[in-house]
Protein backbone atom coordinates (compact mmCIF):
# COMPACT_ATOMS: atom_id res chain seq x y z
CA UNK A 1 0.00 0.00 0.00
CA UNK A 2 1.67 3.18 -0.75
CA UNK A 3 1.66 5.47 1.49
CA UNK A 4 0.39 9.65 0.91
CA UNK A 5 2.70 12.09 1.96
CA UNK A 6 2.00 15.70 1.73
CA UNK A 7 4.76 18.99 1.30
CA UNK A 8 2.92 22.08 1.22
CA UNK A 9 5.45 24.34 -1.26
CA UNK A 10 5.43 27.94 -0.97
CA UNK A 11 7.04 30.88 -3.29
CA UNK A 12 7.61 34.15 -1.81
CA UNK A 13 10.14 37.00 -2.51
CA UNK A 14 12.38 38.66 0.01
CA UNK A 15 13.18 42.23 0.03
CA UNK A 16 15.50 42.51 -2.86
CA UNK A 17 13.75 40.55 -5.07
CA UNK A 18 15.20 37.10 -4.89
CA UNK A 19 13.18 34.04 -4.02
CA UNK A 20 12.50 32.27 -1.38
CA UNK A 21 10.46 28.87 -1.15
CA UNK A 22 9.25 27.03 1.61
CA UNK A 23 8.69 23.46 2.08
CA UNK A 24 6.10 22.73 4.83
CA UNK A 25 5.75 18.87 5.79
CA UNK A 26 4.09 19.86 9.07
CA UNK A 27 0.41 19.37 9.57
CA UNK A 28 -0.31 22.07 11.35
CA UNK A 29 2.49 24.65 9.41
CA UNK A 30 0.58 28.22 9.18
CA UNK A 31 0.51 29.76 5.72
CA UNK A 32 3.66 31.54 4.69
CA UNK A 33 2.34 35.32 4.20
CA UNK A 34 5.35 36.88 6.30
CA UNK A 35 7.01 40.01 4.78
CA UNK A 36 10.71 40.56 4.17
CA UNK A 37 10.72 44.06 5.82
CA UNK A 38 14.84 44.60 5.74
CA UNK A 39 16.07 47.54 3.49
CA UNK A 40 18.61 45.62 1.48
CA UNK A 41 18.35 47.96 -1.78
CA UNK A 42 18.98 45.86 -5.22
CA UNK A 43 20.26 42.16 -4.97
CA UNK A 44 23.88 40.97 -5.88
CA UNK A 45 25.10 40.40 -9.01
CA UNK A 46 26.90 37.28 -9.76
CA UNK A 47 30.39 38.14 -11.66
CA UNK A 48 32.04 36.51 -14.31
CA UNK A 49 33.17 33.04 -15.46
CA UNK A 50 37.41 32.80 -16.50
CA UNK A 51 38.47 30.04 -18.89
CA UNK A 52 41.26 28.27 -18.00
CA UNK A 53 43.40 27.24 -20.99
CA UNK A 54 45.05 25.54 -19.34
CA UNK A 55 43.57 22.73 -18.02
CA UNK A 56 40.10 23.30 -20.20
CA UNK A 57 38.28 24.70 -17.07
CA UNK A 58 35.98 27.60 -15.92
CA UNK A 59 36.59 29.60 -12.88
CA UNK A 60 33.68 31.93 -11.15
CA UNK A 61 35.20 35.43 -10.34
CA UNK A 62 32.97 36.38 -7.23
CA UNK A 63 35.13 39.03 -5.59
CA UNK A 64 31.86 40.58 -4.12
CA UNK A 65 31.51 37.10 -1.82
CA UNK A 66 34.59 38.26 0.16
CA UNK A 67 31.99 40.31 1.98
CA UNK A 68 29.61 37.37 2.66
CA UNK A 69 28.77 36.83 6.83
CA UNK A 70 31.08 34.63 8.66
CA UNK A 71 30.82 32.58 11.51
CA UNK A 72 28.05 35.14 13.17
CA UNK A 73 26.81 34.65 16.97
CA UNK A 74 23.64 32.71 17.16
CA UNK A 75 21.47 35.68 17.99
CA UNK A 76 22.84 36.87 13.90
CA UNK A 77 22.26 33.71 12.20
CA UNK A 78 20.76 34.54 8.94
CA UNK A 79 19.09 31.25 8.72
CA UNK A 80 17.57 31.22 11.92
CA UNK A 81 13.84 32.15 11.67
CA UNK A 82 12.80 36.35 12.15
CA UNK A 83 11.96 36.52 15.47
CA UNK A 84 14.75 34.30 17.62
CA UNK A 85 17.39 36.63 17.30
CA UNK A 86 18.60 40.00 17.42
CA UNK A 87 18.30 40.89 14.17
CA UNK A 88 15.66 39.79 11.20
CA UNK A 89 17.29 36.91 9.20
CA UNK A 90 16.82 35.26 5.63
CA UNK A 91 13.68 34.17 6.39
CA UNK A 92 10.85 36.47 7.56
CA UNK A 93 8.55 33.72 9.08
CA UNK A 94 9.11 32.85 12.63
CA UNK A 95 9.60 29.09 12.20
CA UNK A 96 9.26 26.67 9.11
CA UNK A 97 10.09 23.23 8.00
CA UNK A 98 12.41 23.19 4.80
CA UNK A 99 13.32 26.54 3.15
CA UNK A 100 15.12 27.35 0.32
CA UNK A 101 16.06 30.28 -1.01
CA UNK A 102 18.08 32.40 -3.21
CA UNK A 103 21.71 33.18 -1.70
CA UNK A 104 22.57 36.78 -1.35
CA UNK A 105 26.12 36.30 -1.96
CA UNK A 106 25.80 34.50 -5.62
CA UNK A 107 28.60 32.57 -7.51
CA UNK A 108 26.41 32.42 -10.36
CA UNK A 109 23.06 34.17 -10.70
CA UNK A 110 20.42 35.49 -13.16
CA UNK A 111 21.53 38.80 -12.59
CA UNK A 112 25.43 38.59 -13.70
CA UNK A 113 27.98 41.67 -13.98
CA UNK A 114 30.41 41.93 -16.54
CA UNK A 115 32.49 44.53 -16.37
CA UNK A 116 36.01 43.29 -17.77
CA UNK A 117 37.12 43.15 -21.17
CA UNK A 118 39.34 39.62 -21.38
CA UNK A 119 42.82 40.05 -22.79
CA UNK A 120 43.27 38.95 -26.21
CA UNK A 121 43.76 35.35 -26.14
CA UNK A 122 41.53 34.65 -23.07
CA UNK A 123 37.49 34.09 -22.48
CA UNK A 124 35.35 35.10 -20.10
CA UNK A 125 31.54 35.43 -19.65
CA UNK A 126 28.74 36.18 -17.21
CA UNK A 127 28.07 33.86 -13.97
CA UNK A 128 24.71 32.86 -15.38
CA UNK A 129 22.92 30.57 -13.48
CA UNK A 130 21.76 30.27 -9.87
CA UNK A 131 23.10 29.08 -6.33
CA UNK A 132 20.53 28.71 -3.38
CA UNK A 133 20.41 27.44 0.37
CA UNK A 134 18.75 24.58 1.66
CA UNK A 135 17.84 24.90 5.49
CA UNK A 136 17.34 21.52 6.77
CA UNK A 137 15.47 22.60 9.88
CA UNK A 138 14.72 26.16 11.50
CA UNK A 139 16.87 24.42 14.94
CA UNK A 140 20.13 25.97 14.99
CA UNK A 141 21.51 23.36 17.49
CA UNK A 142 20.70 20.49 15.30
CA UNK A 143 21.90 18.93 12.28
CA UNK A 144 21.13 16.63 9.15
CA UNK A 145 21.87 13.58 11.17
CA UNK A 146 19.51 14.50 14.09
CA UNK A 147 16.46 15.11 11.74
CA UNK A 148 13.38 12.40 11.76
CA UNK A 149 12.94 10.32 9.01
CA UNK A 150 10.16 12.05 7.44
CA UNK A 151 12.31 15.52 7.65
CA UNK A 152 14.87 13.74 5.78
CA UNK A 153 12.52 12.50 3.17
CA UNK A 154 11.26 15.94 2.77
CA UNK A 155 15.03 16.86 2.07
CA UNK A 156 15.08 14.60 -0.95
CA UNK A 157 12.26 16.08 -2.48
CA UNK A 158 13.36 19.21 -2.01
CA UNK A 159 16.82 18.36 -3.88
CA UNK A 160 14.93 16.63 -6.91
CA UNK A 161 12.13 19.50 -7.11
CA UNK A 162 15.44 21.95 -7.42
CA UNK A 163 16.89 19.77 -9.38
CA UNK A 164 14.24 19.53 -12.29
CA UNK A 165 13.50 23.11 -11.65
CA UNK A 166 17.07 24.85 -12.03
CA UNK A 167 17.86 22.08 -14.93
CA UNK A 168 14.88 23.20 -16.89
CA UNK A 169 16.15 26.73 -16.31
CA UNK A 170 17.93 28.61 -20.11
CA UNK A 171 21.27 28.66 -19.47
CA UNK A 172 21.79 25.88 -16.99
CA UNK A 173 24.06 22.85 -17.72
CA UNK A 174 24.44 20.99 -14.27
CA UNK A 175 22.58 20.83 -10.86
CA UNK A 176 24.76 19.95 -7.82
CA UNK A 177 23.22 19.46 -4.39
CA UNK A 178 25.63 19.37 -1.19
CA UNK A 179 26.20 20.11 2.00
CA UNK A 180 28.99 21.17 3.88
CA UNK A 181 29.43 20.59 7.89
CA UNK A 182 32.26 21.48 9.94
CA UNK A 183 34.53 24.39 10.22
CA UNK A 184 37.31 22.30 9.28
CA UNK A 185 35.73 21.54 5.61
CA UNK A 186 35.12 25.74 5.53
CA UNK A 187 31.77 26.63 6.75
CA UNK A 188 30.98 30.19 7.32
CA UNK A 189 27.51 29.07 8.99
CA UNK A 190 26.82 26.65 11.51
CA UNK A 191 23.20 26.77 11.29
CA UNK A 192 22.57 23.03 9.15
CA UNK A 193 22.05 23.77 5.64
CA UNK A 194 23.30 22.52 2.18
CA UNK A 195 23.55 24.35 -0.93
CA UNK A 196 22.30 24.19 -4.67
CA UNK A 197 24.67 25.34 -7.58
CA UNK A 198 23.37 25.61 -11.19
CA UNK A 199 25.96 26.11 -13.23
CA UNK A 200 26.35 27.25 -16.62
CA UNK A 201 28.74 24.72 -17.99
CA UNK A 202 29.48 21.34 -16.65
CA UNK A 203 32.17 21.02 -14.00
CA UNK A 204 35.42 19.48 -14.62
CA UNK A 205 35.02 16.55 -12.39
CA UNK A 206 31.56 15.87 -13.57
CA UNK A 207 32.87 16.55 -16.81
CA UNK A 208 35.83 13.87 -16.83
CA UNK A 209 33.20 11.19 -14.71
CA UNK A 210 30.94 11.49 -17.58
CA UNK A 211 33.47 11.11 -19.78
CA UNK A 212 34.52 8.01 -18.23
CA UNK A 213 30.80 6.65 -17.85
CA UNK A 214 30.77 6.99 -22.14
CA UNK A 215 34.04 5.26 -22.71
CA UNK A 216 32.65 2.45 -20.75
CA UNK A 217 29.57 2.21 -22.15
CA UNK A 218 30.46 2.56 -25.25
CA UNK A 219 32.90 -0.39 -24.68
CA UNK A 220 30.49 -2.53 -22.67
CA UNK A 221 27.14 -1.15 -23.47
CA UNK A 222 26.70 -0.82 -19.41
CA UNK A 223 26.25 1.56 -17.39
CA UNK A 224 30.15 2.58 -15.46
CA UNK A 225 28.36 3.23 -12.26
CA UNK A 226 26.19 0.30 -12.16
CA UNK A 227 29.05 -2.59 -12.83
CA UNK A 228 31.29 -0.63 -9.93
CA UNK A 229 28.75 -1.14 -7.51
CA UNK A 230 27.82 -4.93 -8.84
CA UNK A 231 31.47 -5.36 -7.83
CA UNK A 232 31.30 -3.84 -4.61
CA UNK A 233 28.17 -6.28 -3.56
CA UNK A 234 29.86 -9.23 -4.88
CA UNK A 235 32.98 -8.75 -3.58
CA UNK A 236 31.29 -6.63 0.07
CA UNK A 237 34.74 -6.31 1.74
CA UNK A 238 33.99 -2.52 1.76
CA UNK A 239 30.07 -2.53 1.77
CA UNK A 240 28.92 -0.67 5.23
CA UNK A 241 25.33 -0.98 4.97
CA UNK A 242 22.53 -1.93 2.75
CA UNK A 243 19.01 -1.86 1.95
CA UNK A 244 16.27 -3.34 -0.86
CA UNK A 245 16.88 0.05 -2.77
CA UNK A 246 20.49 1.53 -1.92
CA UNK A 247 23.96 0.30 -1.21
CA UNK A 248 26.74 2.43 1.27
CA UNK A 249 29.77 1.22 0.07
CA UNK A 250 33.93 2.39 0.63
CA UNK A 251 35.03 2.85 -3.00
CA UNK A 252 38.19 0.62 -3.63
CA UNK A 253 39.71 3.65 -4.58
CA UNK A 254 38.91 5.83 -1.88
CA UNK A 255 41.10 9.46 -2.01
CA UNK A 256 39.38 10.58 1.27
CA UNK A 257 40.66 9.55 4.94
CA UNK A 258 37.16 8.73 5.58
CA UNK A 259 34.75 8.44 1.84
CA UNK A 260 31.53 6.41 1.69
CA UNK A 261 29.34 6.13 -1.42
CA UNK A 262 25.44 5.75 -1.36
CA UNK A 263 24.17 4.23 -4.79
CA UNK A 264 20.77 3.12 -5.82
CA UNK A 265 20.37 -0.32 -6.53
CA UNK A 266 18.14 0.75 -9.97
CA UNK A 267 19.84 2.92 -12.77
CA UNK A 268 18.63 6.39 -12.64
CA UNK A 269 20.34 9.22 -14.06
CA UNK A 270 19.52 11.86 -10.77
CA UNK A 271 17.06 12.36 -8.11
CA UNK A 272 14.18 13.61 -9.87
CA UNK A 273 14.16 10.02 -11.11
CA UNK A 274 13.49 8.21 -7.73
CA UNK A 275 10.80 6.40 -7.04
CA UNK A 276 8.66 6.87 -4.18
CA UNK A 277 10.03 3.99 -2.23
CA UNK A 278 13.72 4.90 -3.14
CA UNK A 279 13.40 8.07 -1.46
CA UNK A 280 11.48 6.49 1.62
CA UNK A 281 14.81 4.08 2.09
CA UNK A 282 17.57 6.94 1.11
CA UNK A 283 16.22 9.13 4.32
CA UNK A 284 16.18 6.49 6.66
CA UNK A 285 19.72 4.92 5.25
CA UNK A 286 21.30 7.99 4.77
CA UNK A 287 20.64 9.12 8.83
CA UNK A 288 21.67 5.73 9.61
CA UNK A 289 25.45 6.17 7.49
CA UNK A 290 25.28 9.88 9.12
CA UNK A 291 24.84 8.29 12.88
CA UNK A 292 28.05 5.86 12.09
CA UNK A 293 30.39 8.43 10.44
CA UNK A 294 29.11 10.55 13.79
CA UNK A 295 31.16 7.57 15.74
CA UNK A 296 34.17 6.73 13.87
CA UNK A 297 36.61 8.98 15.44
CA UNK A 298 36.56 8.76 19.26
CA UNK A 299 38.49 11.47 21.04
CA UNK A 300 39.31 11.60 24.93
CA UNK A 301 35.97 13.02 25.23
CA UNK A 302 33.74 10.66 23.32
CA UNK A 303 33.19 10.56 19.67
CA UNK A 304 34.11 13.13 17.87
CA UNK A 305 31.31 15.17 15.11
CA UNK A 306 33.05 14.37 11.69
CA UNK A 307 32.96 17.34 9.84
CA UNK A 308 32.01 16.32 6.04
CA UNK A 309 31.06 17.28 2.70
CA UNK A 310 28.16 15.30 0.90
CA UNK A 311 27.83 16.19 -2.77
CA UNK A 312 25.20 14.33 -4.62
CA UNK A 313 26.61 13.25 -8.33
CA UNK A 314 23.89 13.31 -11.14
CA UNK A 315 23.67 13.61 -14.96
CA UNK A 316 24.18 16.85 -16.60
CA UNK A 317 21.09 18.88 -17.59
CA UNK A 318 21.53 18.46 -21.03
CA UNK A 319 23.95 16.12 -22.12
CA UNK A 320 25.29 12.22 -21.15
CA UNK A 321 22.29 11.62 -19.77
CA UNK A 322 21.65 7.91 -20.61
CA UNK A 323 24.89 7.05 -19.86
CA UNK A 324 25.30 8.86 -15.99
CA UNK A 325 23.88 7.01 -12.77
CA UNK A 326 23.14 8.94 -9.82
CA UNK A 327 25.47 8.87 -6.49
CA UNK A 328 25.95 10.47 -3.46
CA UNK A 329 29.63 10.76 -1.72
CA UNK A 330 30.34 11.76 1.31
CA UNK A 331 33.94 12.81 2.56
CA UNK A 332 36.06 13.91 4.93
CA UNK A 333 39.48 15.00 5.74
CA UNK A 334 39.23 14.32 9.53
CA UNK A 335 42.24 11.17 9.23
CA UNK A 336 41.84 11.14 13.23
CA UNK A 337 40.75 13.34 16.75
CA UNK A 338 42.42 17.09 15.95
CA UNK A 339 44.30 16.03 12.87
CA UNK A 340 43.11 17.21 9.23
CA UNK A 341 44.47 15.86 5.61
CA UNK A 342 46.05 18.65 3.99
CA UNK A 343 45.90 18.60 0.34
CA UNK A 344 49.60 19.86 -0.18
CA UNK A 345 52.06 19.41 -3.14
CA UNK A 346 50.89 16.24 -5.17
CA UNK A 347 47.56 16.63 -4.32
CA UNK A 348 46.62 20.29 -5.19
CA UNK A 349 49.43 20.54 -7.67
CA UNK A 350 49.28 17.25 -9.88
CA UNK A 351 45.65 15.39 -8.45
CA UNK A 352 48.38 12.48 -7.30
CA UNK A 353 46.20 11.27 -3.88
CA UNK A 354 47.96 9.45 -1.64
CA UNK A 355 45.48 8.38 1.12
CA UNK A 356 46.66 7.06 5.04
CA UNK A 357 43.89 4.44 5.12
CA UNK A 358 42.98 0.90 3.47
CA UNK A 359 38.95 1.66 2.34
CA UNK A 360 38.71 -2.24 3.86
CA UNK A 361 39.34 -0.97 7.46
CA UNK A 362 37.37 2.41 7.11
CA UNK A 363 34.60 0.03 5.46
CA UNK A 364 34.88 -2.83 8.58
CA UNK A 365 35.15 0.22 11.28
CA UNK A 366 32.01 1.57 10.47
CA UNK A 367 30.10 -1.83 10.47
CA UNK A 368 31.32 -2.51 13.34
CA UNK A 369 29.04 1.21 14.59
CA UNK A 370 25.79 -0.52 13.77
CA UNK A 371 23.34 -0.35 16.46
CA UNK A 372 25.99 1.01 18.83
Amino acid sequence: MTRTRTVRRTVRSLADGREIIYFDDSPDAPERTAVDRRELGPRASAGHVRYDALVGDWVAVAGHRMNRTFLPPKDECPLCPTGRGSVPSEIPDAEYDVVVFENRFPSYAPVALDDVVAPQGYLHRPAHGRTEVVCFTSDHDSSFAALGPERARTVVDVWADRTAELGATPGVEHVFCFENRGQEIGVTLHHPHGQVYAYPYVPARTAEMLARATEHHARTGRLLGADLLAAERADGSRVVLAGEHWTAYVPYAARWPVEVHLAPHRDVPDLVALDDAERDELAHLYLELLRRLDGYHVGDDGPVRLPYIAAWHQAPARTGREVSRLLLQVMSVLRGPGKLKYLAGSESAVGGWVTDTRPEAVAARLRSLAGA
